[in-house]
Parts: C-alpha cells; sequence; structure tokens
C-alpha cells in the first residue's frame, strides 16, 4: 500500500481494526481482538479483507500495516559505504537515539519534536485519515546515523505539500550522506506529486541553512524571536524547495 493512497473502508469495524494496527504497528492478532473485544470470527474475516485489499499483511504470528517498500540504495564516498532504506519498526530506538543526538546540538528544533513524537507513539511510519509520516534511513554497519522525514498532512488545501525533516550524526558529516538522504525524500514527494516542502530551522543553525540553500531551497519568511534559546531570542527561519 502506498503511504500516499486514500483509506477507503466500507465497514466501521474494519476501520477500527485497521487504525488499531496502523497506531500500533507490529501486533499479535490475539492483541487486537483484546483491544476491540471482536469475535475471532468477525476479526479474522476483517483481517483476511484488509490483506486482500492490501493494507495489512502477517509477519509470522503478528499483522502489520502493508507499506509500500521502497528500494534500498547502496552508496560509496571517501571509503564510507552507506545505505539509505525505508525505515523499519526495528529501527525505532536507535532511530529516536540518532534524532535526539542531533536535535542535542541545540539548533534543530522541530527534528527534536518529531523525535518525541515517534518516541512516545513508538510507531515510526503512519497513514490515517488526519496525517502521515514518511522516514528514510541512512545505515552504516547496520546502524541508522541519519534519516529524512516527510510530515504529510491529509488536509485538501495542505495535501500538495510536506513538511521535510533531515538529519546526520557528527561523526559522519563530510561524506555525502546527509545530500543523498535530502535527494531521497526530495525525489520520494516529487514522485508523489508534492509540490513543496518545508523546512523551519532556528537563524542560529548557520550548517543548516548554508546546506538547503546550496540545494536549492529558498527563505520564504522569518518570524522574528520565535524560539527562546539558553535565554535568548533567535529568529525562525522558515524554508522552503518548489518541486514544480
Amino acid at each position: 500500500m502506498e503511504i500516499t493512497e486514500r483509506l477507503n473502508f466500507d465497514h466501521k469495524d474494519r476501520k477500527d481494526v485497521y487504525d488499531y494496527i496502523e497506531s500500533n504497528g507490529t501486533v499479535r492478532e490475539d492483541e487486537v481482538r483484546r483491544a476491540l473485544r471482536m469475535d475471532p470470527g468477525a476479526l479474522g474475516a476483517h483481517l483476511t479483507i484488509l490483506r486482500r485489499d492490501g493494507y495489512i499483511r502477517k509477519v509470522g504470528d503478528k499483522v502489520q500495516v502493508a507499506y509500500e517498500e521502497e528500494e534500498a540504495q547502496t552508496h560509496k564516498s571517501d571509503g564510507v559505504e552507506f545505505t539509505i532504506r525505508s525505515a523499519q519498526e526495528v529501527d525505532l530506538d536507535r532511530l529516536v537515539d540518532t534524532i535526539h543526538e542531533v536535535a542535542e546540538e541545540g539548533t534543530y528544533i522541530e527534528a527534536e519534536t518529531v523525535a518525541d513524537v515517534i518516541d512516545h507513539e513508538e510507531v515510526i511510519l503512519r497513514h490515517n485519515e488526519t496525517g502521515s509520516r514518511m522516514f528514510f534511513v541512512a545505515s552504516v554497519d547496520d546502524d541508522v546515523v541519519g534519516w529524512v522525514h516527510l510530515d504529510l498532512p491529509e488536509a485538501e488545501k495542505l495535501s500538495h505539500t510536506a513538511v521535510l525533516t533531515v538529519g546526520l550524526r557528527s561523526e559522519f558529516r563530510g561524506h555525502g550522506i546527509g545530500t543523498k538522504l535530502l535527494e531521497r525524500g526530495t525525489e520520494w514527494a516529487r514522485g508523489h506529486s508534492f509540490e513543496k516542502l518545508y523546512n523551519s530551522v532556528p537563524a542560529t543553525n548557520d550548517q543548516a541553512i548554508a546546506f538547503l540553500e546550496g540545494h536549492g531551497w529558498k527563505t520564504e519568511a522569518v518570524r522574528e524571536d520565535h524560539y527562546k534559546m539558553n535565554g535568548d531570542y533567535v529568529d525562525e527561519v522558515m524554508m522552503a524547495a518548489d518541486l514544480r
């Protein structure tokens, strides 16, 4: 199932089953049954139809949303080999740690918010009627070292836009990994008919601003004194990339 696909359920209980699985990641069928207080036969029928329609898939004795798997891309630069691929639930803890590590540099407020949200929800990819999110990660020797995240609103008037965050652990910078992450997120958004990407950073984050400007992003607006960091007011720089 494409993460941008419009959801369509012809039975309320079936929607409830999907919503539970979507919000909890990979779960056992008996957990779904207990949580929804559903008859085993009815649950089995709903799961069969959801699998048939491509909404969920079985993984051993568990079920999960059947997100379409994006092709992994492997690159090598300056002796460092890295892979950029779709994030998986097994990446959750390391992904949260990586985002927090970057955010703790003190200059990426949106990334800190993203980390807090996925840590609280304990689910990486989301696709529901209020919003969706897509993640790609960069891995070196199977360790998550960076990410690109796209927050996808479901509101019709904003459905052509997405908010992007991208980050990389400091010891892996300078090898083009951040560029490949940004390119992967941008290519995915363009391929799914998004027309504009947004990212906001504190004005003190000169490195991030220069990085985005170097890849064609432009400053659309500045909100004065939007952040208060270490007792000082800092402007927010709102940047955008036009994909049309």
